[in-house]
């Protein structure tokens, strides 16, 4: 199968869709599939034997952390020439707007899916939330242009229903439990998100450094509970406003960790931290439960549908410092713990990638059938 992927995002860029779309390349290469990848030109022309064309990237006045790559003809060009037996538009809003626009003038079988909860985010950068029923209705435009929609939670799909986005699916979760496993415990990684005090019970955030990730509703647990370290893993706009509020605070600021030293962060830690109630899914809570750790999240329909709470987790009610202080109790009782963590570990192990990106393939065969 001749596959052509257009994504908003791609490698170097580390995020939620660039690891579901780069394992599920590995896992189509592997089978013998021809990849094409169009996306923002970050100087990634290749990955594991699909080529990688780059569109001109630019910086967004609103979102400069990050380069997206605006609508362009060059997609029509480059569909054209590899002659793709599927195109999927990831996140279709710029450069994957134009894969929806073209695969239908051109005729290709198209499929679109729905990672990142743009009109969600809008409720945090106020001077833009007027402009949310705009963006639904180009949402929904662009998604009811495909054959076949995908999205990442049963919450999502009901939303999405209720906006009126047709023949719309689940695309089941996935993480790599080879690179994310307690054995990657490191007590040199330990003592450095501890800062060398063992005697602190360790939590970690790995993520989006950007105000809809929310991470400032932490900072309340961190001055009741002077037990408790933060290790706060990863970049983004809002990394110098956090590091301002969180000053004094036993929390560290690690920037990217990549490979081995994630892999490490992650298992070395007692317990993950997701204050976020803006996922369409959030790829990282099963990254934690992969890697030994029971989650300790808000209350979210994505978050509820992973988490089992008492077994492999503790929920808490979102902005309630109360009901988080309570949650975080898990660490205070260790043999509970232990089995918390054995828990998530078990869980996490149902959900390898290559079922996901099967389950993917099978979604572009449905796709060609119904095209």
């Amino acid at each position: 199968m001749k596959i052509a992927i257009v994504t908003e995002t791609f490698l170097p860029s580390t995020d939620g869709v660039v690891t579901r779309l780069t394992q599920a390349i590995k896992y189509f290469r592997m089978k013998g599939h021809d990849v094409l990848v169009i996306a923002p030109d970050l100087g990634i022309y290749e990955y594991k034997g699909a080529r990688v064309e780059g569109i001109k990237p630019i910086t967004l006045p609103f979102y400069r952390s990050k380069k997206f790559a605006l609508p362009s003809k060059k997609v029509k060009e480059l569909l054209l020439d590899f002659q793709p037996d599927i195109v999927h538009a990831a996140n279709p809003a710029l450069i994957a707007a134009s894969a929806v626009k073209f695969a239908r003038k051109l005729e290709f079988p198209l499929i679109a899916s729905y990672h990142t909860h743009i009109p969600k985010y809008l409720d945090y950068y106020k001077i833009y939330k007027p402009a949310k029923p705009i963006v639904w209705s180009y949402i929904k435009k662009l998604h009811n242009s495909a054959d076949l929609n995908l999205c990442t939670s049963e919450t999502i799909k009901q939303e999405l229903l209720e906006k009126k986005i047709e023949n719309l699916h689940v695309l089941q979760r996935g993480v790599d439990i080879k690179h994310h496993h307690p054995d990657y415990f490191n007590q040199k990684m330990r003592d450095r998100l501890t800062r060398g005090d063992s005697s602190k019970k360790l939590l970690v955030f790995v993520g989006r450094l950007a105000i809809e990730k929310e991470i400032h509703k932490i900072k309340p647990l961190l001055d009741k509970r002077n037990d408790v370290a933060l290790a706060i893993i990863g970049d983004g706009p809002a990394r110098s406003q956090l590091m301002q509020l969180f000053e004094g605070t036993n929390t560290i600021f690690t920037g990217f960790l990549h490979g081995e030293e994630l892999s490490q962060a992650f298992a070395s830690a007692d317990a993950f931290i997701f204050p976020s109630i803006t996922e369409t899914l959030g790829l990282v809570i099963l990254e934690a439960m992969a890697s030994g750790l029971p989650v300790i999240a808000a209350k979210s329909g994505p978050t509820m549908e992973q988490i089992q709470d008492g077994k492999t987790g503790a929920l808490f009610e979102n902005e309630n410092t109360d009901s988080m202080v309570q949650a975080v109790q898990i660490l205070e009782d260790e043999a509970r713990l232990q089995q918390m963590k054995l828990n998530a570990r078990k869980e996490a192990e149902k959900f390898a990638w290559d079922h996901a990106s099967q389950q993917l393939l099978d979604f572009y065969g449905k796709t060609i059938e119904i095209h």
